[in-house]
């Protein structure tokens, strides 16, 4: 695809994922890797509204080429990518129920969310907490650095996922599959739980490498 037929991939998958509830005003941004450097959804926008041309072309050092200003969390990006070499698009979300989960006080930080499905294995594999930060903090891109080299996706505490795929469509999957995980796993407080086994899950990784 050229570059205007990825912007309006990125707009639709935007689009949908605003539209079904996973994300309100102007929270969260899309990327996807190009030759360049990445396309980037724009700084203070919708992502109900977006007008294609107008998502930003940065080169591999943030320096915008094309259309609006970037992201202001643009360095998530970067951090990610630079840890996941093979990763070609990320969806960074502020939705209900993950958040509600980087909220908790009692949750693994290093894996937050149970195995509760073959589904959420396969697509997110597991998902380490990373601190708070306040927003625009650069310190943020160091701790999902970090965790990045080990999972695909990353909570950030009382924000949301950041979550990365081999392209647009598994990254945006990945992250629905996150979020359905989160609302499972509050839904299921208090209640006895059958999460996969160890082996189930080893199986699942042989099987489906995240």
């Amino acid at each position: 695809m050229n570059y205007r037929e990825q912007r309006q991939a990125i707009a639709h998958h935007a689009k949908s994922l605003f539209d079904r509830g996973y994300g309100c005003g102007s929270s969260g941004n899309i990327s996807l890797r190009v030759d360049e450097g990445m396309l980037i959804t724009p700084t203070n926008s919708c992502m109900g509204t977006l007008d294609p041309a107008k998502i930003a072309l940065v080169d591999h050092d943030g320096k915008v080429l094309d259309g609006d200003k970037p992201s202001k969390e643009l360095f998530l990006h970067q951090a990610m990518y630079g840890r996941r070499p093979d990763e070609r698009a990320i969806v960074h979300l502020h939705s209900t129920w993950s958040v509600a989960v980087s909220c908790l006080a009692d949750v693994n930080p290093d894996d937050v969310l149970p195995a509760l499905t073959a589904y959420y294995v396969m697509r997110v594999g597991s998902l380490p907490l990373a601190p708070y930060f306040p927003p625009g903090d650069l310190a943020l891109a160091e701790a999902v650095a970090t965790l990045a080299q080990r999972s695909r996706a990353v909570l950030l505490a009382n924000h949301g996922p950041v979550v990365a795929g081999a392209g647009l469509e598994q990254a945006v999957y990945a992250a629905e599959e996150l979020e359905e995980t989160a609302k499972l796993f509050l839904l299921l407080r208090g209640q006895p739980i059958r999460p996969l086994t160890e082996a189930q899950v080893a199986d699942l990784r042989v099987r489906f490498p995240t």
